[in-house]
């Protein structure tokens, strides 16, 4: 059973619900993003065989304090011939859309800052703004590797947004709204198991946008130096680490959210499930960062167009017949189908996919 929803204007009135959620919403992220470095950082030290960080605070909990209290206490660098006022504001443009996708994603029923009607396409929107506050960085640094790096920020997300978007339209049709709280009334089964090609799509095109291995090619420290941060330092370079989790955090949440029915779950409470699954997610980008080598920049382009892009196409018509099949409810059979449907397509469309002088397949 659904639990009780919270009030829509909990505590009470506008500018106390205005008030509570802004400063509940930024606790939270900065929370998380601790828990994602240290969950990161252990979880990679296990997978390479070693212990990770374990000397700070109890089992190395601390450990993103330490680093945190160290990059704030570095000088602040800015290059001479750098535009010092784009320089400066791109670290805020780049973090300001992670607080306001957050700002629509209940973590309990009804506890949300905002439920708007047109909710996922909002966070399709101001997911995006992000690109400008990296292009902003690459720019105004003048540096050619930090410009290179933007430029390849650009690219991908002008290229992942596509099959992104057509993944969602299949959620969309499914849940019958774009209202974040109805997508996540309409999960009695949630939506990975009804889309799990949807969901595989979704994941690879956010971690191409958002810079998670195997597509950090964004900052490609063996090309780049460190790409688009290269001139930053200081309380500058710690904004977009910041920025670097917190986009994984959104993202996580995003895909908790569309795919994995959000805070609905049994016995715990809602917003435990709804953290929970979050951190399962991101632990999922730990697993790929750990096992797959980084593509090169025509893999992450042909990736998008020839690899993703036809089998968004795909899924959208199967989901749409299905949805015209079965218009009152989809049968639960259907599960087995869409993995059937999801395996079959990866295979064959693996035969096709040649990059370079080779070819990749399953």
């Amino acid at each position: 059973m659904p639990a009780a929803a919270v009030a829509a204007d909990w505590p009470g009135g506008y500018w106390w619900h205005w008030l509570f959620y802004s400063v509940a919403i930024i606790g939270f992220l900065l929370t998380m993003v601790m828990g994602a470095i240290y969950l990161e950082r252990r979880g990679m030290g296990r997978m390479q065989s070693r212990l990770g960080p374990n000397r700070t605070g109890p089992f190395g909990l601390l450990q993103p304090v330490a680093d945190a209290v160290k990059v704030l206490l570095k000088e602040n660098i800015v290059p001479t011939a750098a535009d010092k006022i784009v320089h400066f504001v791109a670290p805020i443009v780049a973090f300001a859309p992670v607080l306001m996708i957050l700002a629509v994603l209940p973590i309990m029923n009804g506890a949300v800052l905002a439920d708007l009607n047109i909710g996922i396409l909002y966070i399709v929107a101001v997911s995006s703004i992000g690109t400008v506050g990296v292009f902003m960085a690459g720019w105004g640094s003048g540096n050619k590797y930090s410009l290179l790096g933007a430029m390849r920020n650009v690219a991908a997300v002008v290229s992942y947004e596509i099959p992104m978007v057509l993944a969602i339209v299949g959620v969309v049709l499914f849940a019958g709204s774009l209202t974040i709280s109805d997508i996540i009334a309409k999960q009695d089964i949630p939506f990975i198991l009804m889309q799990p090609l949807g969901f595989l799509l979704f994941f690879a095109a956010a971690c191409a946008e958002i810079n998670r291995s195997p597509f950090d090619l964004f900052e490609a420290d063996q090309e780049l130096v460190a790409g688009y941060m290269t001139e930053y330092s200081g309380m500058k370079f710690a904004m977009f680490y910041l920025v670097e989790y917190a986009e994984a955090i959104a993202m996580s949440a995003v895909i908790t959210t569309i795919f994995l029915s959000g805070w609905r779950g049994p016995w715990l409470p809602p917003w435990l499930w709804f953290i929970l699954k979050t951190f399962a997610v991101f632990f999922l980008m730990i697993w790929t960062r750990t096992t797959l080598p980084r593509v090169r920049i025509d893999q992450l382009m042909a990736f998008a167009w020839k690899f993703l892009f036809p089998l968004a196409i795909i899924n959208l018509f199967v989901t749409a017949i299905q949805v015209l099949a079965w218009p009152d409810a989809l049968p639960w059979f259907l599960i087995f189908i869409n993995f059937a449907v999801m395996g079959v397509l990866v295979l064959i469309w693996s035969k096709f996919f040649r990059l370079g002088w080779g070819r990749v397949q399953v």
